[in-house]
């Protein structure tokens, strides 16, 4: 098949792994970001609208204006789980399908989760800056004395595929899981006798929490100042699902003040940019959101958003479609 046969014109805002890229060069006519940055908004709104379906990222912002000038567009592949960055209703509303990338990047962020964790409670990061500046003078027994992990309490915010993977991860370290969800998660009350708790309950009673929840109205900022002053003093804050759970600059003080004992972030409020304050603390271990990043998650990823923006394209759902109502009203139009 010729480029010009091809029946489709599909926009991809930033270079993705091959693997994704190939399913779509068969039968469509591809651009591609040619340089390694975001798109601007005036850039995205131009491409676009020459465009039949895209593939694009959390950093771009897909709502009503979007639509207006796309609007050759029918179908929209996210490529992330979270879709806090698209108004899937105005989607729908337009007739455009929409897909997100859920379960081939689960293991990789759990993964994450852990590695924050270690790397704050065990003061990898502090620890690593001072053999790398000369400054260690050798072993004492008070230098980087942190926390243990076996048999203390975890806690779950957001008991989904990731969050479930993360607390089933660690049954090796005889931990007691509490998790706040909206509803029950059988998986990990039958494998690790978790018990589901209320918010408060499980800010007072956690050694660790790990943040796993969507960004929505009701979860942005939920870790707040009210809510960092009420954990564990002894406590750790980890966050690898989006920057908005919490309010940044209250973590910042929380962290400063010892209102809990640190924090393993992998994403930021504002990204890339980080509150004033944060990268100076010792006691908050800090990734460039790279819960996803393995070879295997991000060509899955790849795979998995063009899989979902071909059979969009030629009017089916797809695997991970959001809202398949819109190809219901497609066939019966």
């Amino acid at each position: 098949m010729t480029e010009a046969q091809k029946p489709f014109s599909v926009l991809v805002t930033r270079a993705i792994p091959e693997a994704g890229l190939k399913l779509l060069q068969a039968e469509c006519r591809v651009t591609m970001n040619p340089e390694d940055r975001p798109l601007t908004r005036p850039e995205l709104l131009s491409l676009a609208a020459e465009a039949d379906g895209v593939i694009g990222l959390l950093t771009e912002k897909i709502d009503a204006a979007f639509f207006d000038s796309a609007k050759r567009v029918r179908a929209y592949a996210n490529y992330a789980v979270g879709i806090d960055n698209i108004s899937l209703a105005e989607a729908t509303k337009r007739g455009v399908g929409v897909s997100n990338t859920p379960g081939v990047l689960t293991d990789a962020t759990a993964e994450m989760a852990w590695a924050l964790l270690f790397a704050v409670c065990r003061r990898v990061v502090e620890s690593d800056a001072a053999m790398r500046s000369g400054r260690w003078a050798g072993w004492a027994p008070l230098h980087f004395i942190g926390s243990g992990v076996s048999g203390k309490t975890l806690g779950i915010v957001g008991a989904g595929r990731i969050g479930t993977a993360m607390a089933l991860k660690g049954r090796g370290f005889g931990m007691k899981v509490l998790y706040h969800n909206r509803g029950r998660n059988e998986v990990l009350e039958r494998e690790l006798s978790a018990r589901k708790v209320g918010f408060d309950e499980l800010l007072a009673e956690s050694d660790f929490i790990s943040i796993h929840t969507p960004l929505t109205a009701e979860t942005r900022h939920l870790f707040d100042a009210k809510a960092l002053s009420a954990m564990k003093k002894t406590a750790y804050l980890i966050n690898t699902a989006r920057g908005p759970v919490i309010d940044e600059n209250a973590l910042v003080k929380a962290l400063q003040e010892g209102w809990i004992a640190g924090a393993g972030l992998d994403v930021y409020e504002n990204e890339p940019r980080m509150a004033d304050g944060l990268a100076g603390l010792s006691n908050a271990a800090l990734a460039a959101h790279t819960g996803s990043a393995t070879a295997g998650a991000r060509s899955g990823m790849a795979t998995l958003a063009a899989e979902n923006l071909l059979a969009m394209l030629h009017g089916r759902p797809g695997p991970t479609c959001l809202n398949p109502e819109v190809f219901a009203k497609r066939t019966e139009n």
